[in-house]
């Protein structure tokens, strides 16, 4: 498969609820797009959340899922936003191979108030903060975060400034969200759709890698940054990157195969296998029922209502209930 998109035209159809790598060769380039069908739809259905909140969380999830899915151990990578805006938190983990899980806390008034402003972009809905990436490999390995400043830009602007200022490997990324319109027995019926390409320079020598300084601090005002010209090969692979329309993306006539041949086969770039992706939550009334023996008595009792425990999972909304004197011991 990897050698098809090179030398004729893919008769696939869709590939949703996927990742597929690519490899260009004569660019340097490497990267995955996905394509988020009914997956990020059952995530989703699990709150009800508002459009615009519903539309950036399911930007996060493709922005997340192909991060996660480069990574080469058993673990998990979380990315999470704090911040001042209408949205002031949205958590998405992927957990290696394949699942995701996400949520977000808004605050109703301020979001009103922004979509009667008609101000709903991901940047006005995020306000400033921080952008958080956590690369957690299990109990006995330390984490490793990366942190990047929200200060009005997109989360693809935002994610590509994270592989410059921590990764320092030159990256681009495209992220989008659409919403198909279906007939349904009982009217319309609306599914959500997620799209997302990363492509990043990976040169032999390193040198071909240098990008502009970015702005030091003693810089004085107005000046110019350094700006190196750059290699060939990557400009060629920001051109044509920024030619991809967020419908390319989100599009299941287009294709995740299709899209990557557009964009590389006169470069000979080839795509790899299918990686599917699956929204799924790990809570579980065993795994709350641990927790919770942990509890000392005073915090046990703080935790009951109405003589139950009564806990709702973020992620996906599912509701348990205990008995505290299943935790008398504690």
């Amino acid at each position: 498969m990897s050698d098809r998109m090179a030398t004729e035209r893919p008769a696939e159809g869709a590939v949703v609820d996927a990742v597929v790598p690519f490899h260009v060769p004569a660019l340097d380039a490497r990267g995955r797009a996905v394509l988020l069908g009914d997956e990020i739809d059952a995530m989703l259905a699990a709150h009800d959340y508002p459009e615009p909140v519903a539309r950036l969380l399911a930007e996060m999830a493709a922005l997340t899922v192909i991060l996660g899915t480069s990574l080469k151990f058993n673990g998990k990578l979380i990315v999470q936003t704090q911040s001042d805006g209408p949205v002031s938190l949205l958590v998405m983990d992927f957990s290696t191979p394949d699942a995701f899980r996400g949520y977000a806390r808004f605050d109703a008034a301020m979001l009103q108030a922004s979509i009667d402003a008609g101000e709903t972009l991901p940047e006005q809905l995020l306000g400033k903060g921080l952008l958080a990436l956590t690369i957690d490999q299990g109990p006995q390995m330390q984490r490793y975060q990366g942190i990047v400043q929200l200060d009005g830009a997109s989360l693809q602007e935002v994610a590509t400034a994270y592989f410059r200022q921590s990764e320092q490997i030159p990256t681009r990324i495209r992220l989008a969200v659409s919403q198909l319109v279906e007939r349904g027995g009982n009217g319309p019926v609306r599914r959500w759709r997620a799209g997302g390409l990363i492509a990043q320079f990976l040169p032999e020598a390193p040198d071909r890698m240098r990008q502009a300084d970015l702005p030091g601090g003693d810089a004085p005002q107005g000046a110019e940054p350094e700006k190196p010209d750059d290699d060939e090969a990557w400009a060629e692979v920001k051109a044509l990157v920024a030619t991809v329309e967020d419908d390319e993306l989100t599009d299941e006539n287009v294709g995740i195969y299709r899209l990557l041949y557009r964009l590389f086969h006169e470069r000979g770039g080839g795509g790899f296998p299918v990686s599917p992706v699956i929204a799924h939550c790990t809570c579980s009334r065993e795994r709350l029922h641990a927790v919770l023996s942990t509890f000392s008595a005073e915090e046990i009792a703080e935790s009951t209502r109405d003589g139950r425990i009564r806990i709702t999972c973020e992620f996906c909304s599912s509701d348990y209930e205990f008995d505290p004197q299943e935790f008398a011991a504690g």
